[in-house]
């Protein structure tokens, strides 16, 4: 049976740092606790975890946001071409049974929003947190210390 499908969300850029080290990583253990990791497809912290998900020995999903294959990261075992743009994140998160945050920019915050909203377990490492005007957070968020941290944090939300 395979495991849970998993996404790993984060902004598109750069591609160093401690950020894409913790993508990687993340990417990596999702792979060996049996994960396939679904990402945007793109470079950054999608391509990071996609790497280290397939370094692992693990499935990975890209839903990139136009029609051509060749813009997908080359660690993609799956490739949807969305057509839709940045509307790809709700496809990104509505498929995955959780969502793990690393770093992230604006396109990332709206995945966070939109999973939030779907009910999907949201794990930030090093990502944006939301308050609402009450001071409430929303969505509740689980955070995360480290890659290890935020991997058991996600499929343990699962079980």
């Amino acid at each position: 049976m395979r495991g849970p499908v998993v996404a790993v969300i984060g902004q598109g850029s750069p591609e160093g740092g401690p950020v894409m080290d913790d993508a990687r990583a993340v990417g990596g253990l999702l792979a060996e606790r049996g994960a396939t990791v679904i990402t945007g497809g793109l470079g950054g912290v999608m391509n990071a975890a996609s790497e280290g998900a397939r370094r692992s020995g693990g499935r990975v999903i890209a839903v990139i946001p136009g029609t051509d294959r060749s813009e997908a990261t080359e660690h993609a075992d799956v490739v949807v071409c969305s057509g839709v743009g940045e509307a790809r994140n709700l496809a990104v998160v509505a498929s995955a049974a959780a969502v793990i945050a690393v770093g992230g920019a604006w396109g990332t915050l709206s995945e966070i929003a939109l999973a939030s909203r779907l009910g999907r377990p949201v794990v930030l490492l090093r990502s944006w947190t939301v308050a609402s005007p009450a001071g409430e957070t929303a969505p509740a968020p689980i955070l995360a210390g480290s890659p290890e941290d935020a991997v058991e944090r996600a499929l343990g939300a699962l079980s």
